[in-house]
């Protein structure tokens, strides 16, 4: 049974408790849900800092768009929205960070500043590097399946059999980072909801998450308004968070650990319901 991660500085993540609301933090202005975006170093402290006070148990920085369509940033560009970001709120919260990148230079910028976790998109394949970085650094990491990369990965994405391909994809990852020197217990496991998937593939995965979870490593799932709600009820971006919660009700009956999210008010109630009633079982 997973107990605790520990991290840089004495933080720690617990398992032991109502499953972790992982706040996403957007430093851009290019992100599919326009309401998350933020233009202005103050105004990502601001909304992690609120976050934190509203229940979040991690604050997920991310300043580069991985939406689909979405064209990559450099190094620079992407540490200039970023780091000051998380200095601020690094200077007013000792709350564990997770910061959104695949690039080296961005991770070791950030964990230098602060951060405790870096949530790869690429699982270590665009910076194989960043591995050995976090377990330098005592970080944990967050090991997501994409296929392609978001410029491309919706032109007509196929699997023979999703949550195998997925499953092994994700263990190799996780050896990798094993290899590395990262601990298992700070490896998290991301299927990758909407990153090259078709829309059977999304609901294969999540009606499916304990796949991954059997795995034995801490599981994240990530599908807060994602196109897979919106296909189902035919409603925009901002009309999806009924449909989040019920498809995140579904994962967390699965055994999914993390939740990563846009609107943590609602989901931080949703989880301490749900571990109300998990509790009575």
């Amino acid at each position: 049974m997973l107990k605790t991660m520990d991290l840089p500085c004495g933080r720690e993540l617990d398992f032991l408790h109502i499953p972790l609301v992982m706040a996403i933090v957007n430093c851009t202005e290019d992100s599919f849900y326009p309401e998350s975006h933020n233009a202005s170093a103050e105004e990502a402290c601001e909304r992690a800092l609120r976050a934190e006070k509203d229940g979040a148990a991690i604050i997920d920085f991310g300043a580069e768009s991985t939406r689909p369509g979405a064209n990559y940033i450099s190094e620079e560009e992407e540490i200039k929205r970023l780091i000051p970001a998380l200095k601020l709120f690094r200077k007013n919260s000792n709350l564990p960070v997770s910061i959104d990148t695949r690039k080296y230079k961005v991770a070791r910028y950030a964990l230098d500043a602060g951060a405790d976790i870096i949530n790869d998109i690429s699982a270590l394949e665009d910076a194989p590097e960043i591995g050995s970085l976090c377990a330098e650094y005592g970080a944990g990491i967050v090991l997501m399946h994409k296929k392609g990369v978001p410029g491309n990965m919706q032109d007509k994405p196929s699997y023979r059999n999703v949550i195998q391909e997925i499953t092994h994809y994700l263990t190799q990852a996780a050896k990798k980072a094993e290899a590395d020197g990262i601990p298992p217990h700070r490896i998290i496991l991301d299927p990758g909801i909407g990153f090259g998937k078709r829309q059977e593939d999304n609901l294969d995965l999540i009606a499916h998450f304990d796949s991954f979870v059997e795995l034995g490593y801490p599981s994240l799932i990530a599908l807060s308004r994602k196109s897979v709600i919106g296909e189902i009820i035919g409603r925009p971006v901002k009309e999806r968070l009924a449909g989040t919660l019920s498809a995140e009700g579904y994962a967390l009956c699965k055994g999914a650990h993390i939740i990563r999210a846009h609107d943590i008010p609602e989901t931080v109630d949703f989880a301490k319901i749900f571990y109300a009633l998990k509790n009575r079982e």
